[in-house]
């Protein structure tokens, strides 16, 4: 009987392997890190080792097996399957994915934009049920978005839809500038990690530099997080012009589509009600009249588990 599938992320710094039900139960998961040297080379290297070894220690046969779905990310042609190009890793460049996953595996599979497959998960799993108008953002190691409008995924074309993180705003944390910037390149994991590691940037005052052992080349998001949790100054300063930076994103997204929900995922949303608080006082603060007490905005329900659920799910409609 084959009644089991197998969900894959491939992300910018996390791969993930999860078995789950049609209906998007997890039932197994393992995940692993990319090795950015290797590029997309190494990940597939990974996955045909792995994704065996998974299935097997995870107690099941492959026979149990009846689809693939795999959330990319990334930007992909979802007709065809294929990576149109990952702006993180190397040699992915029109690569055609889902034949390669059908030639390796011999299992019908579905490829899906990462942050697409997270808004289906949520949407259908998380903070979206019960709602017809939503969007999803992941604010990781890059940004990205996903919308559910009456219902269904909304992905235009066929190439994407949703690109947040690839939308422009002001330069809040350099002001002497007067080029927008993209909100991938201020509020992301890396660019936040970027930002806090140059010299000079944290000042000697800020428990940072304790929290990182004195050097400011190991400082981390979650360090960012901990040092505003003790009431660090910068810290709290700093977490609160990323919040204003996705706070006007985010009140562009609500007067183009008047989503009824939205939900913050993605490693930056560990900082919790210190970001997503913030956040919902920016939004407000520029929202059109349209959207005034029509959403909300809370931090995902899925958590960690979120794009392989959606990537499951949208499996699902192969069989």
């Amino acid at each position: 009987m084959s009644d089991l599938i197998l969900g894959i992320e491939i992300g910018g710094t996390k791969l993930q392997l999860s078995l789950g039900t049609p209906e998007g139960e997890i039932i197994a998961s393992t995940k692993g890190f990319v090795d950015v040297s290797t590029g997309s080379i190494g990940i597939r290297q990974w996955l045909l080792e792995q994704i065996p070894n998974f299935i097997n220690s995870s107690g099941y046969s492959i026979s149990r097996i009846a689809a693939i779905g795999c959330g990319f990310g990334g930007p992909i042609d979802r007709s065809r399957g294929r990576v149109l190009k990952s702006v993180q890793i190397a040699g992915w460049k029109d690569f055609p994915l889902k034949d390669w996953f059908e030639d390796a595996f011999k299992l019908p599979t579905w490829v899906e934009n990462d942050s697409n497959a997270a808004t289906w998960g949520e949407y259908c799993r998380g903070f979206g049920v019960g709602c017809q108008h939503f969007f999803y953002t992941n604010i990781g190691s890059g940004v990205g978005g996903g919308f559910v409008l009456n219902g269904s995924l909304f992905d235009r074309q066929g190439f994407g839809a949703g690109e947040f993180g690839h939308t422009y705003v002001p330069n809040l944390f350099n002001q002497r500038l007067s080029e927008p910037v993209k909100i991938e390149n201020t509020c992301s994991g890396w660019a936040i990690e970027q930002r806090l590691r140059q010299t000079g940037y944290v000042p000697a005052s800020s428990l940072l530099h304790k929290l990182a052992d004195g050097n400011v080349a190991q400082i981390s998001t979650s360090d960012l997080g901990e040092a505003a949790q003790q009431g660090d100054a910068f810290a709290l300063a700093e977490i609160d012009l990323v919040a204003h930076v996705l706070g006007i994103g985010l009140a562009n997204v609500l007067c183009l589509t008047n989503v009824e929900r939205i939900a913050i995922g993605g490693g930056v949303s560990n900082l919790g009600e210190l970001l997503i608080d913030r956040v919902r006082k920016y939004t407000d603060r520029y929202i059109f009249v349209i959207s005034e007490g029509r959403y909300q905005i809370q931090r995902s329900f899925l958590g960690e588990p979120i794009v392989v659920v959606g990537a499951i799910l949208l499996a699902s409609k192969l069989l």
